[in-house]
């Protein structure tokens, strides 16, 4: 059976912010999400930077070779930070999130670092449209609860891309994709402010991906627009 994918993505500048530091890529293969560290330096130019070069990689690849290929994309885009911190030490301390989907055949895979998110509703198959995280929050908060313990650590984020190489490569999953399947990919804008149950609604209804995406910036908006927003909705079609 062969896919097609159809997109749509929105960003805001929300209702509180003085300029949006998110940056995003909706490419016919690969699609990105990276959100600028709020409060650091040029977070603005810490995603278009990573977005910016991982455009070049919006190609075909072989399904064996996506997450290889994710992979590299990242590391050149981390390397493209490191080159503007070096070039202008003014810039160093700036970093993104990231969350990004490459596809090939029927099978794609998930990349994220930090607490921008990659969501999975099945619509085919499911009953009640379930929503799935399939991306993991890199707050220090949600890895220390899910060792065990709960100490006063918030939101602030463990892992995010910032042109280093300590241990901050994103996580990679792989995902197997039918018709019907809808993947939101988000910023913190988002899903910090939206009810999971409106997101999932939202995904699960029968409107267009970009009537979808709409409706979501709206509902971030509604709530107050206190952070920059940004989506990509990505349904999954027969050919």
């Amino acid at each position: 059976m062969a896919l097609a994918l159809e997109a749509a993505s929105r960003t805001h500048q929300g209702l509180v912010r003085r300029r949006n530091e998110d940056s995003h890529s909706q490419g016919q293969w690969l699609f990105v999400v990276a959100d600028g560290l709020g409060g650091h330096v040029a977070g603005d130019i810490a995603s278009s930077t990573v977005t910016g070069v991982m455009e070049a990689f919006d190609r075909p690849v072989q399904v064996t070779d996506l997450a290889n290929f994710m992979g590299r994309a990242i590391n050149e885009a981390g390397e493209a930070l490191r080159r503007k911190i070096r070039d202008d030490p003014k810039l160093a301390g700036m970093g993104t999130t990231l969350v990004a989907l490459l596809w090939s055949g029927d099978e794609a895979v998930v990349a994220n670092v930090g607490d921008s998110r990659a969501y999975l509703i099945r619509r085919h198959d499911s009953r009640d449209n379930a929503m799935l995280q399939i991306s993991e929050d890199h707050t220090y908060g949600h890895l220390v609860a899910n060792a065990g313990t709960v100490p006063n650590l918030g939101e602030k984020l463990a892992r995010f891309l910032d042109g280093r190489n300590d241990g901050r490569s994103p996580d990679l999953t792989p995902l197997q994709l039918h018709p019907g399947d809808r993947v939101l990919l988000c910023s913190d804008g988002l899903s910090s402010y939206v009810p999971h149950e409106q997101i999932r609604a939202a995904l699960a209804s029968n409107e267009s991906p970009r009537k979808v995406a709409d409706q979501l910036v709206a509902m971030a908006v509604d709530q107050g627009g206190h952070d920059n927003v940004t989506v990509i909705v990505i349904e999954v079609t027969e050919r």
